[in-house]
């Protein structure tokens, strides 16, 4: 099926209840914002919203951009200018996008401490040198040089550049999470509400064409009311064991508890989809199985010296060796080394925090966790995250009082209780083998595309998480934790 299409399943028809015809669930329109969104560069925001402007369509995916915007004179249209605070995977997959839409935006400035990952940033931009700094304050310290920043430094780097920047009349695109704690987060969001700069939060799942269809079927009625919702994200072994065991956010003083770091946007996402604020929450999870005593008595401390690296699931020469075989060389190869080659990945095995054994590594975040949500009026959801599993898609199953709906990011599968109908709608991500492109299911594509409206128009009402919206979120997050490590049910306000 092409995107957007629909199947019917299983459609018998009952009295004064006709089976749904094909294509009858309303689709996503396309999004007609395009090189005419960037009609002039920002100095500021504006005076009024431009007439006839709906606030609500960029966090439901209903209906059409302003007139305003598509009729613009495309002789006056410059590029939002945008600098990137952190040229890492993140900011190489934004920055990615960027290169791709060079009508609508560029990258004039990069701040990266590591020479490598700046060059490499420096040449796919064209960019000079006196546009390239080791340090962010550098970049913070000059005249502004651009509209935008895109923030992607490590989770307890984010507060001092974000809030510097905002203050400097930055629109701000931040990676998330927000802070690594409450206070850190409000003071975030206190930053760029004060000085009046668009806001946007990396919870790229708001922004997949599945997720705008997903709520259009919900606020369209399509189930009834929502009584409750499953929601899992099978993070997967070998994802799980690279970041979250070896990894930049294996331990939570230096990162952030798994929850934040890892799934913060799930439950914003749950959020999201229900459409009521969460009145209480509870949570349970540990460190089960990357431990010192689960570790096999024959286990070497690093992979490439063990004898159980040929069968060992969890092999960093296995991990790895399976993306070089098949030619991958993006992440997670290019986390161990700038130009991954046979020679390099094994160098890194040998002596950095990749090759280390899973079972004597100084990791501290959980490996799986369960947390439980009830919404005002009523309404219940779970969400689970576990590396226990295969890579592969988040999984929702939504239940209503006249139906029930299931989706995994490539499609929507929607049953009628009153029809006995099941439809299946194909919501696969834009059809490209460019991974940069289809990341989170179109949702990094999607953040990047309305992040740069909302900095063309300089309104970021057309970024689907508010900063209200994103600290709501990451207070949810800590609420469950306190639940999680106090054993209660925390009550929010």
């Amino acid at each position: 099926m092409r995107p957007g299409q629909t199947r019917q399943e299983d459609a018998p028809t009952a009295e004064g209840h006709g089976a749904a015809a094909p294509g009858s669930v309303p689709r996503q329109p396309a999004d007609p914002v395009g090189p005419a969104a960037a009609a002039r560069r920002p100095q500021g925001p504006p005076e009024a919203v431009a007439p006839g402007r709906s606030r609500d369509l960029p966090g439901t995916g209903v209906g059409v951009r302003p007139q305003d915007l598509l009729d613009a004179d495309a002789a006056d249209r410059e590029p939002v200018r945008v600098a990137l605070v952190g040229a890492g995977i993140r900011g190489e997959i934004y920055g990615h996008w960027i290169a791709e839409h060079p009508d609508r935006a560029q990258v004039v400035a990069v701040a990266e401490p590591h020479p490598d990952r700046q060059r490499i940033a420096a040449d796919r931009h064209g960019l000079p040198a006196s546009a390239l700094f080791a340090d962010w304050r550098e970049l913070a310290d000059r005249p502004r040089l651009a509209d935008a920043v895109i923030i992607t430094t490590q989770d307890a780097q984010h507060v001092e550049p974000a809030v510097a920047f905002a203050e400097a009349g930055y629109a701000v695109l931040l990676e998330k999470p927000i802070a690594p704690t409450e206070e850190e987060c409000r003071r975030v969001v206190d930053a760029v509400s004060r000085n009046k700069v668009p806001f946007g939060v990396c919870h790229v799942l708001r922004y997949t064409p599945y997720t705008r269809m997903l709520r259009d079927l919900l606020a369209g009625g399509r189930i009834g009311e929502i009584v409750n919702v499953d929601h899992v994200e099978p993070v997967g072994f070998a994802h799980h064991a690279h970041s979250y065991v070896r990894g930049n956010w294996r331990r939570e003083e230096t990162s952030a508890p798994m929850l934040l770091a890892k799934s913060c946007h799930d439950l914003d996402w749950l959020r999201h989809i229900v459409g009521r604020p969460v009145r209480a929450v509870s949570s349970f999870g540990s460190l089960s199985y990357f431990v010192p005593g689960n570790r096999p008595a024959v286990a070497a401390d690093r992979c490439p010296d063990c004898v159980l690296q040929d069968s060992c699931a969890y092999s960093a020469v296995r991990i790895y060796g399976e993306h070089l075989a098949a030619g991958d060389l993006a992440w997670p190869l290019s986390v161990l080394t700038p130009h991954p080659t046979e020679e390099s990945v094994a160098a890194a095995l040998c002596t950095g925090p990749y090759g280390r054994c899973v079972w004597a590594c100084d990791n501290d975040v959980v490996d799986h966790q369960v947390v439980a949500l009830e919404f005002d009026g009523g309404a219940t959801a779970t969400f689970t995250m576990t590396a226990f599993s295969t890579s592969r898609p988040r999984m929702t199953h939504v239940f209503g009082t006249m139906g029930e709906i299931f989706c995994d990011g490539s499609i929507i599968r929607v049953t009628d209780f009153r029809t006995r109908a099941t439809e299946t709608i194909d919501v696969t991500a834009p059809d490209t083998d460019d991974p940069l492109l289809s990341g989170h299911s179109g949702g990094d594509a999607g953040l990047m595309n309305d992040f740069i409206t909302a900095v063309a128009t300089w309104d970021d009402h057309w970024i689907a998480d508010t900063a209200a919206e994103a600290l709501a979120a990451h207070e949810l997050v800590f609420a469950a934790e306190r639940a999680r490590h106090e054993r209660r049910v925390v009550h929010l306000d």
